[in-house]
């Protein structure tokens, strides 16, 4: 498979992981036991695709891949010409409650199969060219009219695709009226203050707004309104839905209550606007921790949330419904490390002219090796153990035999976890695991003591 790879994807998922990061794209390079999602969530694509709304929830420990997951779905999306974008929240940059921040960060993050973040600029000029395109296949005569008439059937249409954004949020409409006639008339600078309002971001030039007949910034409540308008948009420019994802929402639960509670309320007000119909075209999806969905400080504080995202979970997992509200990741086990890894060796081996060398030196044996080293010195615990452990496959062991002929992993290197490498979950998997000795190194990989 990697042999069909092109060079720059498997050098950004080689380089992602090398840093310890999750690949942004080629995800299906080293997606594994996600196979039993594929059908539900294609079918769900295609209603989005299709003008439906669908809104998921993810739930699952640290380390058991729900960026991965997310992730892995957006590549699917893009694949369909859905447009993505991925919001990761946090208390003081982006928090749940505030809908206009999050509605910002939308369009900071938006991509398209063929325009990496931000995509937000290139969707609004696709969209009005769109619109003149639509205007002269339905009046060619207008092709040669003067720009000011042709400027003014394309003004009338875009009136008629807004007029439901119109009633709710009139200074989306507004602004997108004025967009269009700064980009007409060449004047730049309005038009791109006219840009950044409509995607959402503050402190824009009044000049700009008066010209617009708009006032003030972005607030909770227009948010809803935007996000409305900015669906209607992408489907006229050829993106017949969007992939949303609200990453990490667990996070909200170290917010004060009355923060919290705003929060949670805003997941269902928007669970809501999803099943009344007022999103078409949106795929809603939500990461979080079991401990979000059932502890005291998360879904349960709001009963009419608890109950629209219940799911049955007592049964045998592997008898999970994908196309419930609620779906739940497994995480890693021995023999789905080995293969991950195994699929990353194959990969960087396919981009490098000493493949051989690699796949002697590192073969099955030795990645299994090294992912029960990894383990073993995480306390064990080998849902916490894939992006250390392909981070050091990576940049510990496949680059240096890369680089050095002489160098066998076996004999010259020596598994070493720094403190200042970890995240707190992995550091206290490791202090866990270490015991009175607070190790979190070994000599070999031969060597590492496991607690099964």
């Amino acid at each position: 498979m990697s042999a069909a790879v092109s060079p720059r994807r498997r050098t950004e998922v080689v380089d992602a992981l090398r840093r310890g990061t999750v690949p942004s794209q080629g995800l299906d390079l080293l997606a594994v036991g996600l196979d039993r999602f594929s059908a539900a969530l294609d079918k769900e694509l295609d209603t989005v695709a299709g003008g439906g709304s669908v809104f998921k929830a993810v739930r699952g420990e640290y380390g058991t891949g729900k960026t991965f997951f997310t992730r892995h779905l957006a590549e699917r999306a893009l694949k369909r010409g859905l447009a993505t974008a991925e919001v990761q929240i946090s208390e003081t940059e982006t928090p749940l409650h505030r809908l206009e921040t999050v509605y910002r960060r939308v369009t900071e993050s938006l991509r398209t199969a063929s325009t990496p973040p931000s995509a937000f600029r290139s969707v609004l000029d696709s969209w009005l060219f769109t619109l003149e395109e639509d205007v002269l296949s339905t009046e060619p005569s207008l092709g040669d009219a003067s720009p000011e008439r042709l400027s003014e059937a394309v003004q009338e249409l875009l009136d008629r695709r807004l007029a439901d954004v119109t009633t709710k949020t009139p200074a989306f409409a507004l602004a997108l009226r004025a967009y269009h006639r700064a980009v007409s008339e060449g004047d730049g600078a309005t038009a791109d203050s006219l840009a950044a309002w409509l995607g959402g971001q503050p402190h824009i030039a009044a000049a700009a707004k008066r010209a617009a007949g708009v006032r003030g910034d972005l607030d909770h409540f227009g948010a809803m309104a935007f996000l409305q308008g900015l669906l209607l948009v992408l489907r006229d420019a050829g993106h017949p839905g969007l992939l949303l994802v609200l990453d990490e929402v667990e996070t909200l639960q170290r917010m004060r209550g009355d923060v919290r509670d705003k929060a949670l309320n805003a997941i269902r007000q928007l669970v809501d606007e999803i099943d009344s119909g007022r999103f078409p075209g949106l795929y809603l999806v939500i990461t979080g921790t079991p401990a979000f969905y059932e502890g005291p400080s998360g879904v349960p504080r709001l009963p009419p949330l608890a109950q629209r995202l219940a799911t049955d979970f007592a049964t045998d997992a592997r008898f999970d419904n994908p196309r419930a509200v609620q779906v739940r990741l497994g995480g890693f086990d021995e023999r789905s490390l080995v293969e991950v890894g195994s699929k990353v060796r194959d990969l960087y081996a396919g981009g490098t002219e000493h493949s051989d060398r690699i796949l002697h030196e590192v073969d099955d044996d030795y990645v299994a090796q090294l992912s029960r080293a990894v383990t073993g010195s995480l306390g064990g615990k080998v849902g916490i153990a894939p992006r250390v452990f392909l981070k050091k496959l990576v940049g510990e062991v496949l680059d240096r035999v890369d680089q050095f002929p002489d160098f066998d992993p076996r004999q010259d290197y020596a598994l070493t976890l720094r403190q200042d490498e970890l995240s707190d979950v992995e550091r206290q998997a490791a202090a866990a695991g270490a015991g009175p000795r607070r190790a979190v190194a070994a000599s070999s990989a031969d060597e590492v003591e496991l607690d099964l």
